[in-house]
């Protein structure tokens, strides 16, 4: 099928040479986007974004905030391809409104942030940076850590990353509960779950890991009191979405040894840049295994999810219908 040379503007890094090879087969013309400095399209401005995007038909976009007036700016542009799975950052109702389609990218990352997931759970309980801390420093006392293994697991929402974290979890024994607010009950029957509300969870959790989309009613999930709730001995891992937890009080929550440690790969300052300075002092602290929101960068994941996106881009411009992972937003839109 081809497009007829539409033009294609990636702005995030990354973006693998067999992905480029398939939207060319498809007729795409591919252009990595040069932002100033070597930003990434987080940190570009609106006007850089432009400069970049002004004879696009399409856009692979990676974190960059997608407003109205954006949108507005880029006439030409008709789908928005996100290389991941949330569009808090795009503007959604006002794409729809200019006739604009905005895809995500489902099922390219899944496994590779299950397994940060896991790997964060592993490195707080095992005490991972403050034993090559010992070694760097010298000669020091061997620090005791906990095992993972046989025990209980909490899991905040159950979407498909949820998931894949249930089937590594099952590796290690633990006793599994979640909460969500649309429980699958063959699911937990199959898989040994038991379904509980957040309060329970917290309380009863040596690990709680966090799998929610952050809306409105969202944000905060785990705030001072849910803190509170937790056992002195537990950890909170989030791989989520900054903002599911009140980063400020999980911060004066670690400092005064309310709970064992956190595992962190996201941000509240990632949408709230006054908050940096909270940020920079939870991944300072000696029991915080902290990675700048990059539990989907591995090589593996980023080529299965450049490979959606790109579907998305080519199924979209050739009015067919897009494949599986690939959710559509659009008021106008419909596969010929």
């Amino acid at each position: 099928m081809s497009v007829n040379k539409r033009v294609v503007v990636v702005t995030p890094k990354f973006f693998d040479a067999a992905t480029i090879g398939f939207l060319e087969s498809q007729g795409c013309s591919v252009v990595l986007a040069m932002l100033p400095n070597g930003k990434s399209d987080a940190a570009a401005t609106e006007e850089e974004l432009i400069a970049v995007l002004a004879e696009a038909d399409a856009w692979i976009v990676g974190h960059a905030n997608v407003t109205s007036s954006l949108l507005q700016a880029l006439p030409r542009l008709k789908v928005i391809a996100r290389r991941g799975v949330g569009y808090e950052r795009v503007d959604v109702d006002a794409a729809c409104r200019s006739g604009k389609v905005v895809t995500i990218a489902a099922g390219g990352n899944e496994e590779s942030v299950a397994d940060r997931t896991l790997g964060l759970m592993l490195a707080t309980a095992h005490r991972f940076r403050e034993s090559q801390q010992q070694l760097i420093d010298g000669p020091g006392s061997i620090l005791i850590g906990h095992d993972l293994y046989g025990k209980t697991v909490g899991l905040v929402g159950l979407g498909r990353i949820a998931q894949h974290v249930v089937k590594r979890l099952r590796g290690f024994e633990t006793t599994l509960l979640v909460s969500t607010p649309r429980p699958t009950f063959a699911y937990g029957k199959a898989m040994n779950i038991e379904y509980v509300e957040l309060d329970a969870l917290l309380q009863r959790s040596d690990f709680v890991s966090l799998h929610a989309p952050l809306t409105p009613a969202t944000k905060h999930l785990v705030d001072a009191t849910g803190l509170a709730r937790m056992k002195r001995s537990a950890f909170l891992i989030n791989t989520a979405r900054g903002g599911l937890v009140d980063d400020r009080a999980l911060l004066e929550a670690l400092n005064e040894g309310r709970i064992a440690g956190a595992g962190l790969d996201v941000f509240e300052s990632e949408s709230d840049p006054g908050l940096a300075w909270v940020t920079n002092e939870l991944v300072r602290l000696p029991n915080v295994i902290a990675t700048p929101h990059s539990g989907a960068s591995t090589h593996e994941g980023l080529q299965r999810t450049n490979l959606v996106a790109a579907n998305c881009v080519v199924s979209v411009l050739g009015g067919e219908e897009p494949p599986p992972g690939c959710q559509v937003f659009s008021s106008t839109y419909s596969a010929s």
